[in-house]
């Protein structure tokens, strides 16, 4: 077996093991905040970034565009001078937690990612969003972390490999999103 099929072996494998009942709920919580015309955050660093701000672009067009119901959505991970004036005048921990800050009101929902599931501003913006009053969703990795232990849902993908985790995280996105795109009103 080559690298490629190895590898393509091991995803599917990966893709196998994701709770859908747990995504299905996610989906729910979702509709919920976007029906009440609550806010949608998402976070995350690295990949896990680029996958909310992915996110957050697939409610803001594809399931917001030519239908009836429309999204809030931030990606806390967007605002780059926002982003790089906190980490340097406050600290990379409290880049989320700050804008939250701002934004975040009782039935808001935060979707927060971290593969590893202890990155320190991912745990500490979803331990702000619930003190609000916000619900809180996980995509983690692994065992957890200690960010699948402080939100309302953890959505894990348990497995040890940085890539499939990315890979399994983006195809849950997805599943949320074009549940959107194709069934919802």
């Amino acid at each position: 077996m080559t690298f490629l099929e190895g590898y393509r072996q091991d995803l599917c494998g990966t893709l196998g093991k994701i709770d859908l009942g747990r995504v299905r709920q996610a989906i729910d919580w979702l509709a919920e905040v976007r029906d009440r015309g609550g806010t949608v955050f998402t976070c995350g660093n690295g990949g896990s970034a680029s996958t909310a701000s992915h996110f957050a672009g697939d409610l803001l067009k594809g399931a917001s565009y030519n239908h009836p119901r429309r999204w809030r959505v931030i990606c806390l991970a967007d605002p780059m001078p926002a982003v790089s004036a906190y980490a340097n005048d406050v600290g990379y921990a409290a880049i989320f937690v700050e804008q939250l800050k701002n934004f975040a009101s009782p039935g808001d929902l935060l979707l927060a990612i971290s593969g590893s599931g202890n990155s320190p501003n991912v745990v500490a913006a979803a331990e702000y969003a619930r003190s609000v009053g916000a619900r809180t969703i996980a995509l983690t990795g692994r065992d957890g972390g200690q960010l699948g232990q402080r939100v309302d849902l953890n959505i894990l993908v348990p497995v040890q490999h940085m890539g499939r985790i990315e890979d399994a995280h983006l195809a849950i996105c997805h599943m949320m999103g074009y549940w959107f795109m194709q069934f919802a009103p």
